[in-house]
């Protein structure tokens, strides 16, 4: 027998921000797992999921859109530590509070689970623990590539690199409209808007890619590689 939770509004909700839509094809959490059945939200550009600092009490999973996590730096500066595409879960803490603000790139569709029943269903049962565990391992990865591409690469290398994985985390055709502004870039890979901005260039130039208006690019995954791997 299948028992759907019903979540109480997430804070930002309650002020008037996000808007409950109806439900999605595809909300529960896992296949194999009716019991964990999200509320669906919708947000709009720009529109702020949950706040650093707040209490960490859902977990949040992207269905469509994108959604970007950020920490501003004492500086003033802003960091952002990561991007979330559909299929994506986030908002999972160690604590009990969230580290990083999360908001809408574009308008954005959203799962949200609560945390203790995502957490009590990985308690009782293997397949929901080895999930998870799939996927903060994978979290894993993307930080530490983060990390290599801050500390050991150029500018052309990060931005190629950057590439490569956010069209093999949107399937891997090779064409595909980045969801993030050039400036959600720069301060992703530590750059300035100008440098990213000249580096597209620079690539599209040496056909390493094409762009068609907009945020729509066409990669030639050959070249983008032999440019992180030179």
């Amino acid at each position: 027998m299948t028992t759907e939770y019903t979540l109480p509004m997430p804070p930002h909700a309650a002020a008037g921000h996000p808007a409950p839509v109806s439900s999605v094809k595809g909300s529960i959490l896992f296949a194999g797992c009716p019991d964990l059945v999200g509320t669906p939200f919708s947000y709009t550009r720009e529109e702020e999921i949950y706040g650093e600092g707040e209490e960490a009490e859902f977990v949040y999973r992207v269905v469509g859109g994108a959604v970007r996590t950020h920490k501003v730096l004492s500086d003033g500066r802003r960091q952002i530590t990561g991007f979330h595409l559909p299929g994506d879960l986030f908002g999972f803490e160690q604590g009990e509070t969230h580290r990083h603000t999360a908001e809408a790139l574009a308008d954005t569709k959203i799962l949200i689970f609560r945390r203790r029943q995502v957490e009590r269903a990985a308690t009782d049962r293997a397949e929901v623990a080895c999930l998870l565990w799939g996927m903060a391992t994978n979290n894993l990865r993307l930080a530490l590539d983060l990390t290599l591409l801050l500390g050991r690469r150029s500018a052309t290398e990060r931005v190629a690199a950057f590439l490569m994985e956010v069209d093999e985390r949107l399937g891997g055709s090779g064409t595909f409209a980045l969801p993030m502004t050039r400036r959600d870039i720069a301060d992703y890979l530590g750059l300035t808007i100008e440098t990213v901005s000249r580096t597209i260039s620079q690539l599209e130039e040496d056909g390493a890619l094409q762009r068609d208006g907009g945020r729509q690019v066409s990669l030639r995954r050959a070249q983008l590689r032999r440019v992180v791997e030179d």
